[in-house]
């Protein structure tokens, strides 16, 4: 099989080296040449993958149609809120029967989609030929070939199958799901939570605040996804707890040390300079917001991250507010 992968960053690349040990040939669209010819010539990708040897079934370039030609699979890992804009140009070329995967995690700003629906929107697909591949993955421990599980979401249960098969490895088990929404939404919230659990943690608060931002998090991620349909069940596992977990205790994480900085009274602009990444909580709170808001969710860990990030609100007084909110029933 031949497989695209449509970005060249840190979960793009390890996802590209993934598929080669699973079998597949594989080309890696990357936006810069540079970044193509160091993939194709040597193997490497210092610039996102640092230290880390791609296997010889891996290739790269910039040329999109020469990327995407014969694909079976195609999966995209650009930042969420350029995929629109991005898939406009590629969906010409993209093979008509290749099964078009998402590992992004995000919520599209405007309009408050999930990245599959963009997907299907503006590539013009049926909704079943697109999947969704989220849990508790972070680039640098799966290229580093530690052990862990994630989750094939699709409303084709053959094509959920057929990606299970052409990623599952000795460290990597994957599991397949029919619930998109609710493996997409666990995986957008979760970034928002981090950015809480990140701040909790540089104003050196302790493991009885951060196991309740993890906790209460989990359950306004819950929320929104039962009052947009998801199975509640999506949210005690790999796709929403796991990744959770994942993404708010470690270091690796780009959302929990974006947060950090924020904590530590940073600006949103030094936080920016400061990581040099994308933290795609950043945005997608907004987005989240706006979500919740419209089906009268109540998301209250979401709307203080909102608040710190793009009104300037101290995280101290977002925590004063926070604990301060009505009583009630868990």
């Amino acid at each position: 099989m031949k497989a695209t992968v449509l970005g060249s960053g840190a979960w793009g690349t390890a996802f590209a080296k993934v598929l080669a040990e699973a079998g597949a040939d594989v080309t890696i669209w990357a936006r810069r040449e540079a970044v193509a010819q160091a993939i194709r010539e040597r193997g490497v990708n210092e610039g996102s993958l640092p230290g880390v040897k791609l296997p010889d079934r891996v290739t790269a370039t910039h040329d999109l149609p020469a990327a995407v030609a014969g694909a079976g699979m195609v999966f995209i890992a650009v930042p969420s809120q350029t995929l629109r804009a991005n898939l406009a140009d590629w969906a010409p070329h993209i093979p008509g029967d290749a099964t078009l995967i998402s590992l992004m995690k995000g919520i599209e700003l405007g309009t408050t989609k999930r990245m599959s629906q963009v997907i299907v929107e503006t590539a013009q697909v049926d909704p079943g030929r697109v999947a969704v591949v989220s849990g508790p993955n972070l680039a640098p421990e799966i290229a580093g070939e530690q052990p862990a599980a994630t989750v094939v979401a699709c409303t084709d249960e053959g094509r959920a199958k057929q990606v299970q098969q052409a990623i599952a490895l000795p460290y990597l088990r994957p599991y397949t799901s029919d619930d998109v929404i609710g493996c997409e939404l666990g995986g957008a919230v979760k970034n928002v939570i981090a950015l809480a659990y990140g701040m909790a943690t540089a104003m050196g608060l302790g493991d009885n605040t951060r196991a309740s931002l993890i906790t209460r998090g989990l359950a306004e991620t819950a929320r929104l996804g039962v009052a947009l349909g998801a199975d509640p069940l999506t949210f005690a596992g790999l796709a929403g707890l796991g990744d959770l977990v994942a993404t708010c205790s470690s270091p690796l994480s780009r959302n929990r040390t974006f947060g950090e900085h924020l904590g530590r009274g940073e600006s949103l602009e030094a936080a920016q300079a400061s990581t040099k990444q994308t933290a795609e909580g950043v945005k997608s709170c907004l987005a989240v917001r706006d979500l919740a808001r419209a089906h009268g969710v109540e998301m209250p860990i979401t709307e203080q991250v909102e608040r710190v990030c793009h009104e300037g609100v101290d995280p101290r007084v977002a925590v004063k507010l926070l604990m301060g909110r009505e009583m009630k029933p868990e």
